[in-house]
């Protein structure tokens, strides 16, 4: 099942749970909404019900007050947006955005050698990329 983006407000709440990896409700919103003079219990409580329609976290019943967790990695997510980007713009390729960030100098020369270490190791799988 192809999972829809996240919206910015829905992916606020995926950084704390990706940071934290159990939160209730109130730990959410009094992150999130720390400064604020108005009680955000409604607004935290929909993104939440959003998130977990969408299938991105999932909800602990088992215990008086509930706790979310994420049901995908950081890395996953990223990964998964990257390809939709690729497949939009580039026809599914990745080389013309790896080639800019390294062109721009936006990948350090550690994010450089990671690569490197990654591509040959599949290079000795027969070649497949």
């Amino acid at each position: 099942m192809k999972q829809p983006p996240l919206a910015n407000s829905e992916l606020a709440i995926m950084d704390l749970l990706w940071d934290n990896e159990r939160l209730t409700a109130r730990q959410i919103r009094e992150q999130l909404y720390s400064s604020s003079s108005k009680a955000q219990h409604g607004t935290v409580q929909r993104l939440l019900q959003r998130l977990e329609e969408k299938g991105y976290i999932e909800r602990d019943r088992s215990q008086f007050v509930q706790q979310f967790m994420a049901k995908m990695s950081r890395q996953t997510y990223a990964g998964k947006q990257l390809e939709s980007l690729a497949a939009k713009l580039t026809g599914g390729s990745l080389a013309p955005l790896i080639t800019h960030l390294v062109e721009e100098k936006k990948i350090s020369r550690e994010e450089i050698e990671r690569l490197r270490a990654i591509l040959d190791g599949r290079q000795g799988d027969g070649g497949q990329a």
